[in-house]
């Protein structure tokens, strides 16, 4: 219940806030496993911490998990990993913005370190090819359709001009359609604000719904991936079937989501159960 309040609170203020926590979730559990490890603000075997990785640019809500964490130790201290208030919380964003109530595992306990240089080598690229996305899901056991089923993700939330200005020129990419290409070459008409200027993923950016696999089957994928798997052979018809049916992409996205949430935790006497999620126990 804490954690689900503070996470409705945070949605009443901040309508935006479901995608920061869902992006907190994956890229929490791509580094290393889900361990916390994105929260640390230092480690004692790093100079650079992971949220300090370009591929975290614009990562959020890293306050709302120690606000969650203040409250829970209050009530139950030492029990509560940080690493399981971040999949909690993404659970609770997925579902208050109206996507599936994923019955998300408990006992993960918390990193004691954390590094920029693996997230940079873990963490996927804004330009990631199907090719690359399959291996780094194949990885972690996810299928194919639970891996596009989670790509879904990007239904939530926005995109920097940052992360697709290279599909806009000097080449367009031919897959955007003519309308979405002249919306994303004014939004990102001045690359001096690339890291500021933005656009939607999908038309209904608050809302965890189907509609980003329906927007990405008529040339509106903001990223080379969402094209991509629009158009790859052996993506497609998990895009046209989850276009089509809400309840099938909720389905593989709660596989997917249980399988990724459970990648390499740390259990037993592994890691700890951090007092505050910005530092090791002392």
């Amino acid at each position: 219940m804490i954690v689900t309040e503070h996470v409705t609170s945070s949605m009443l203020t901040d309508p935006s806030s479901a995608a920061p926590l869902l992006r907190l979730a994956f890229h929490d559990c791509q580094v290393d496993g889900c361990d916390g490890s994105i929260l640390l603000k230092e480690s004692s075997n790093s100079m650079e911490i992971e949220a300090e990785s370009q591929k975290n640019f614009g990562i959020r809500k890293l306050d709302l998990m120690n606000n969650i964490k203040s409250s829970l130790e209050e009530v139950c201290p030492q029990t509560v990993s940080c690493a399981d208030i971040i999949q909690l919380a993404a659970r609770d964003a997925i579902h208050l913005a109206g996507g599936p109530f994923i019955e998300v595992l408990t006992g993960r306990r918390d990193s004691v370190s954390a590094s920029k240089k693996r997230a940079e080598n873990q963490l996927p690229a804004s330009n990631i090819s199907v090719n690359e996305f399959t291996k780094i899901f194949h990885e972690k056991n996810i299928n194919l359709q639970e891996g596009v089923a989670l790509i879904g993700g990007h239904t939530l939330g926005i995109g920097h001009c940052r992360n697709f200005k290279e599909r806009l020129r000097p080449v367009i990419d031919p897959t955007l359609s003519p309308t979405f290409l002249l919306l994303l070459q004014t939004v990102c008409s001045d690359p001096s604000l690339s890291d500021v200027a933005f656009a939607q993923n999908d038309a209904t950016a608050f809302i965890f719904d189907n509609q980003y696999f329906i927007d990405i089957q008529n040339g509106r994928g903001l990223l080379k991936i969402d094209s991509e798997i629009a158009t790859d052979p052996r993506t497609m018809p998990h895009v046209i079937a989850f276009g089509k049916d809400m309840q099938q992409f909720f389905h593989m996205f709660t596989s997917g989501f249980l399988k990724l949430s459970s990648y390499k935790v740390l259990v037993g006497e592994k890691g700890e159960i951090r007092s505050d999620c910005s530092f090791e126990n002392s």
